[in-house]
C-alpha cells in the first residue's frame, strides 16, 4: 500500500494492533477537517493502492476546504453493509440471479460473494393485525411468518449460500436500534489486527441513526450496496460539512422529538442535500446518545447525506451500558484518541472549519409535531388545531385538504362494542408508538409510559375507533418499560406491544376496525393518524388516513386519549376522567420525573440478556428449512421470489447506450414526488393490475400481502410502478395511478398503459418537479420505471440516492436548467421527445431535448462522476460487476 510508512503499533491491555496514523502525515490541513471528513480520509489512505485509490484522492481530501467546493469525486469504501428485509430480499434475489447469469456466460457462480461484510435485519414484515390486547405479538408474528415463510426461507438460504452474509431473524427489533444497540462497532479490527473507524452504508435511508454513534454510516440505493458488498467503492461528490453548534440544555416540558422536528424545519430551510452535517458544540454532551441518535435518524427528511456527531465520553458509556467488553471500550478510545479522532464536547478549542455554521440553544425548543403530510412542515403543539382546521377547506397542497365549507363540519356516528360514537374530520384513528427514530430513546418511551400512568390513575381511557399499537425497536424496550412498572399502563390504554419491527412508520399499520373504515370511505373523513415515526407521506402510512402527524411516543397516548387532533391541549381538556375534566398539564411529566425512571430501569443486563442469543432467533425461525445449493433452485410457481430480469440476454461485451427517441412521457409530474408514489410499500390494491397479476396466478386478495413483501418478483414489482393511490399526475383527469396513452387517446393504468407503449415500440420518459425520488431508499423506486420502460427522467432536482439509483439501473438523469420546468416551457407532455446522448458526454455536460413540436431546450446531466457514466454504459452497475468479476479473472 502507498502509505504503508504510516502503519503503526499499538498496545491495547497487552494486545498488539496496528493503525494507520494520520497525525504522522504532518499535515497541518488534518487538524482544521471535520471529524466525519477525516473518517473519508483515514479510509483513503488505507486503502489507497494507486488504482482504485490513488494519492490524488487522498490529496483531495486533505485539500477539503478548497476541494468542497469543485465537486470533487472521490472513492470510499466503507466497513461494513446494513440490509432490511425489504430492501434485502431483491439485493439477495439480485445477487443470486448474478451467479446464474456469471454460470451462463461459461464462469465459476461462487465469484458472487460479498467480500464487504453485510448485516441484514428482518424486520419490515410484521403488520399491525391484531392490537389492544396481550396476544396481539404472538398472533402478529404468527401471521407475520405465515405471509413470509418463502421469504425467510430465501433469506435463511442466502446465509447458508454467501460469505460474510448475517442473517438477524425475524422479532429482533427495528434494524437501526439493532443497529446501534449491537451491529456496531465503532472501531473495526480486520483479519490483520488493523484498526479502523466503523462506517456502513446501508438500503435503508434511516441508516444515518448510526451517526448518532459516531459511526459514518448513510443510505445507498440497493444497487449501489450490492456493488459495495462485491468490493467496489462507492463513487462520491466531496461533501460540503454544514457545523451544527448546540448550546444551552432542553427545557423541562421539551422532548427529543420536538428537538428533532426543530433541526428538521432549520436545515431543511437551509437547504443541505448532498451535504454533511456535523454537530458540535457544548450543547452536545448535554444530549444522549438515544438524543444524538434521534436527530441523526431524522437526516433524510432534513435532506443532508449524514448528521453525524462524533464520539466522546458518553459514547463510549454508552457501548459500555450496552454490553460492549472493556477490551473493545479501550481499544476504540485508544485508537480514536491516537487518531485525534475523540472529542471532548465542552472544550471551547475544539471547532474544526466547516463550510458553514448554524447554531441552536437548546433551550429554546418547545413541543411541536409534524405533518399532515410531509415530516418538515413543523406545527407547533399549540398552533395544531387551527391549523388542522383551516387545512380542511385549503386548497389541495401539503397543508390543504380541499373539502368545501358545509363539508368540514361533518359528523358520523358509529356503533363499535355496542355503544355509538362519534367520528369527524380530524379523528384519531391510529396511534402508533413505533419506528426507530424514538423508540431508541428510553426518555420518551418511559415518558410515554408516565403520561398513560398519570392518565389512567385519573380514569381516562383511550377512544374505541382508535388504533393503538406498540412496536418497540428492540425487546430492551419491553424490559424497562415492565422493569419501571409502566407497561401494564400503556397496556390498559391499548397500548399492547403488537410486534418488533418497523411497522405503522412503513405502512404495515393493518387494517382499520370495519366499520371505522366504511365511514371513512362513505364520508370521505380526512381521519388523522399520529405516530412516533419518521415519514408521514401521503398513502404511506394507510390508505384511509389522510392526515399523519409525526409526533413523540408521550404526544401519540395523548392524541389517543383525545381520540382527535383539533384538539386545543391548552384549554380543552383532554377527556373525562373519574373527578372530572383531564387537562394535558395534569398527565405529562417533567424532564426530573422521567430522568429519575429512567436511571432506575435502563440497566446494562438487559442488553446482554436480549442480544446474546439474537442470531438464533424462535422456534418458527429454527424450523425453516432451506435448499443447500450455491445456485438457488427458482421456483416457477412462486409469487413471492422470482429470478430477476436484469441479466437475461446479457453478453460479456457491452452494447453502446443509443439514443432516445421519439419517447412519450409515460407521467407528468410535480415537486415532492417520493419513492412511496413510485414505488408503494402498503398494501396491494384489489382493483390494480398486480391485484389481476396475483389473481391470475390464484393468490386470494387476502393474500396479497404488501408490496414491501413482494420485493422479490419483478412482475409484481413492474405492476405496483406508481400505484400509489395519492399520484397526481398532470396527464390524468384525477389524482390516483392512471395516465394518458398518447397514440390512443386512453386514460388506462400506470403499467397498463407502459405496457402497450412497450408493445408498439415506443420508449418512455418521465417529467417531474422538485426533490423526485424524495423518501426512502428503494431500489425498486429505480427497477420498477426501467421494466415499464422509462429510459430517462427529467426533473427539477432529485433525491441524492435515488439519482444514485436511477444510473444504477441504466436509466438517464436529466435536471431543467435553473429557471424551468415543463410548464415554464410549455410542455404538456402529450409531445414526444428526442435526446441526443453523446458517446463523449462528460459529467456535469448539457444536453439538447427536441420535441415533436419543434421545441428545442437544454437540460443538465445529472452523472455526476465518470463512474456514473461507465455504469449507465454498461447498462447499470450490476452487469458492469459481473463484467469486471469475469474480466479480471480471464
Amino acid at each position: 500500500m502507498v502509505y504503508s510508512t504510516l502503519l503503526k503499533e499499538i498496545k491495547i491491555e497487552g494486545k498488539t494492533y496496528k493503525y494507520y496514523d494520520l497525525v504522522a502525515l504532518k499535515d497541518e490541513r488534518y487538524e482544521k477537517l471535520p471529524i466525519s471528513i477525516r473518517y473519508l480520509l483515514e479510509a483513503a489512505v488505507r486503502y489507497c493502492d494507486g488504482f482504485h485509490v490513488r494519492q490524488s484522492d487522498v490529496e483531495t481530501i486533505l485539500n477539503w476546504e478548497k476541494s468542497q467546493h469543485e465537486a470533487a469525486e472521490i472513492p470510499f469504501k466503507p466497513a461494513r453493509v446494513l440490509l432490511q428485509d425489504f430492501t434485502g430480499v431483491p439485493a439477495v434475489v439480485d445477487l443470486a440471479a448474478m451467479r446464474d447469469a456469471v454460470k451462463t456466460l461459461g464462469d465459476d457462480p461462487s465469484k458472487i460473494n460479498p467480500v464487504c461484510p453485510v448485516d441484514l435485519v428482518i424486520d419490515h414484515s410484521v403488520q399491525v393485525d391484531s392490537y389492544g390486547n396481550l396476544d396481539a405479538l404472538e398472533k402478529n408474528q404468527t401471521i407475520e411468518f405465515e405471509r413470509n415463510k418463502e421469504r425467510f426461507n430465501f433469506l435463511k438460504w442466502g446465509q447458508k449460500a454467501f460469505k460474510n452474509l448475517l442473517i438477524v431473524p425475524p422479532g429482533s427489533g427495528i434494524v437501526h436500534q439493532v443497529n446501534l444497540e449491537y451491529l456496531a462497532r465503532t472501531v473495526c479490527a480486520d483479519d490483520a489486527g488493523i484498526l479502523f473507524p466503523d462506517s456502513v452504508v446501508g438500503t435503508d435511508s434511516h441508516t444515518t441513526m448510526i451517526d448518532g454513534l459516531g459511526v459514518l454510516g448513510w443510505g445507498v440505493g440497493g444497487i449501489e450496496a450490492e456493488a459495495v458488498m462485491l468490493g467496489q467503492p462507492i463513487s462520491m461528490v466531496i461533501p460540503e460539512v454544514i457545523g451544527y453548534k448546540l448550546v444551552g440544555k432542553m427545557p423541562q416540558f421539551a422532548t427529543s422529538t420536538d428537538l428533532v422536528l426543530t433541526i428538521t424545519k432549520n436545515l431543511r430551510d437551509l437547504g443541505v442535500v448532498g451535504k454533511f452535517v456535523e454537530f458540535f458544540g457544548p450543547g452536545v454532551a448535554n444530549l444522549s446518545i438515544a438524543d444524538r441518535a434521534t436527530v441523526a435518524n431524522m437526516c433524510p427528511e432534513y435532506g443532508a447525506t449524514v448528521g453525524f456527531f462524533p464520539v466522546d465520553q458518553r459514547t463510549i458509556q454508552y457501548l459500555k451500558q450496552t454490553g460492549r467488553t472493556e477490551h473493545q471500550l479501550n481499544r476504540i478510545q485508544d485508537y480514536l484518541k491516537a487518531n485525534n479522532l475523540f472529542v471532548d464536547y465542552t472544550d471551547p478549542k475544539f471547532s474544526p472549519n466547516y463550510t458553514k455554521v448554524l447554531e441552536l440553544d437548546l433551550s429554546t425548543i418547545s413541543p411541536c409535531v409534524s405533518g399532515p403530510k410531509r415530516p418538515h412542515d413543523q406545527v407547533a403543539l399549540t398552533h395544531l388545531h387551527k391549523e388542522f382546521k383551516s387545512g380542511l377547506t385549503e386548497k389541495v397542497s401539503f397543508k390543504g385538504f380541499g373539502l368545501k365549507t358545509d363539508e368540514s363540519n361533518k359528523i358520523v356516528k358509529v356503533t363499535l362494542n355496542g355503544e355509538e360514537h362519534t367520528l369527524k374530520h380530524g379523528s384519531v384513528v391510529i396511534s402508533a408508538i413505533t419506528s426507530c427514530t424514538n423508540t431508541s430513546n428510553p426518555s420518551v418511551m418511559l415518558g410515554a409510559g408516565l403520561v398513560a400512568k398519570k392518565a389512567v390513575e385519573l380514569g381516562l381511557k383511550v377512544p374505541p375507533y382508535v388504533k393503538t399499537s406498540l412496536s418497540p425497536g428492540s425487546g430492551v424496550v419491553t424490559k424497562y418499560l415492565e422493569a419501571s412498572g409502566l407497561l401494564p399502563d400503556l397496556e390498559k390504554l391499548g397500548y399492547y406491544i403488537a410486534g418488533y419491527g418497523c411497522m405503522t412508520c412503513i405502512g404495515n399499520s393493518g387494517p382499520l376496525d370495519e366499520a371505522v373504515g366504511k365511514a371513512v370511505d362513505e364520508n370521505d373523513l380526512v381521519v388523522a393518524g399520529v405516530l412516533s415515526g419518521n415519514r408521514n407521506f401521503e398513502g404511506r402510512i394507510h390508505a384511509q388516513v389522510r392526515a399523519n402527524y409525526l409526533a413523540s411516543p408521550m404526544l401519540v397516548v395523548v392524541y389517543g386519549l383525545a381520540g382527535r387532533v383539533d384538539i386545543d391541549l391548552e384549554n380543552e381538556p383532554i377527556g373525562q376522567g373519574t373527578n372530572g375534566p383531564v387537562y394535558f398539564r395534569d398527565i405529562w411529566p417533567s424532564h426530573d420525573e422521567i430522568a429519575k425512571i429512567e436511571e432506575e430501569n435502563v440497566r446494562p443486563q438487559f442488553f446482554n440478556e436480549v442480544y446474546s442469543n439474537i442470531q438464533k432467533g424462535s422456534e418458527q425461525w429454527q424450523e425453516l428449512e432451506c435448499p443447500d445449493s450455491s445456485l438457488y433452485p427458482w421456483d416457477s410457481n412462486s409469487t413471492y421470489i422470482k429470478q430477476a430480469p436484469f441479466f437475461h440476454g446479457m453478453e460479456i461485451a457491452p452494447t453502446p447506450p443509443t439514443a432516445i427517441l421519439n419517447a412519450f412521457a409515460l407521467l407528468n409530474l410535480g415537486d415532492s414526488v417520493t419513492t412511496d408514489h413510485i414505488s408503494p410499500a402498503g398494501s396491494i390494491s384489489r382493483v390494480s393490475p398486480a391485484a389481476r397479476y396475483l389473481t391470475s396466478r390464484n393468490v386470494a386478495p387476502k393474500d396479497f400481502n404488501t408490496y414491501g413483501a413482494r420485493r422479490g418478483n419483478d412482475e409484481v414489482m413492474a405492476r405496483g410502478t406508481f400505484a400509489n393511490i395519492r399520484l397526481v399526475n398532470k396527464l390524468a383527469s384525477k389524482v390516483g395511478p392512471k395516465t394518458f396513452h398518447v397514440p390512443s387517446g386512453q386514460e388506462l393504468d400506470i403499467y397498463d398503459a407502459a405496457d402497450k407503449y412497450r408493445s408498439e415500440g415506443h420508449s418512455v420518459i418521465i417529467l417531474a418537479g422538485k426533490e423526485y425520488g424524495c423518501g426512502s431508499s428503494r431500489d425498486w423506486a429505480a427497477k420498477g420505471p426501467l421494466l415499464q420502460g422509462v429510459r430517462a427522467v427529467i426533473a427539477q432536482s432529485f433525491e441524492r440516492i435515488h439519482r444514485s439509483n436511477l444510473i444504477g439501473m441504466g436509466i438517464v438523469p436529466l435536471q431543467f436548467l435553473e429557471g424551468e420546468n415543463a410548464d415554464s416551457l410549455g410542455l404538456t407532455g402529450k409531445e414526444q421527445f428526442t435526446i441526443e446522448l453523446p458517446h463523449d458526454l462528460k459529467p456535469g455536460n448539457h444536453v439538447t431535448v427536441e420535441t415533436s413540436q419543434g421545441k428545442k431546450f437544454k437540460v443538465l446531466s445529472r452523472f455526476d462522476t465518470e463512474v456514473e457514466l461507465t455504469y449507465y454504459r454498461h447498462g447499470g452497475i450490476l452487469p458492469y460487476m459481473i463484467r469486471k468479476l469475469i474480466n479480471t479473472s480471464n
